[in-house]
């Protein structure tokens, strides 16, 4: 029998609006990036992504909400700029902790599987 020690349950979470993928870890980590830098085409760059590419999940992501996620400023003498508007601040936390939750639930699972196999029972409560 497999040493249950080495058995991972893994899962990711994403969320969806109307069918389509509006937030995950990725897009979470986009928006951090954002926020440390102060400048999407330098978060685009730390995520090796297109400005492009980051523009449009920024813009997805906000037109799904209803809300702005980030708020830019055009460039001048100082550089243009980027900051992340409440809305996303409270939407980032959000999912950090409904990520968290997952992984402990993940971890919980791990448990009852483990259980299930070294008792021979076969059965996850």
């Amino acid at each position: 029998m497999t040493d249950t020690a080495n058995i991972h349950i893994r899962g990711r979470i994403w969320l969806t609006v109307a069918g389509k993928n509006m937030l995950g870890r990725g897009r979470v980590e986009l928006l951090e990036k954002i926020g440390a830098t102060g400048s999407i085409s330098q978060a685009a760059r730390a995520m090796k992504m297109s400005y492009k590419a980051a523009w449009d999940a920024v813009d997805a992501m906000g037109n799904a909400l209803n809300a702005p996620l980030v708020s830019t400023s055009t460039g001048g003498k100082g550089g243009g700029g980027a900051r992340l508007t409440p809305q996303a601040l409270a939407l980032i936390a959000a999912y950090r902790q409904l990520e968290q939750r997952h992984q402990d639930f993940l971890g919980q699972l791990e448990q009852e599987f483990a259980s299930a196999l070294t008792t021979g029972e076969g059965t996850i409560e």
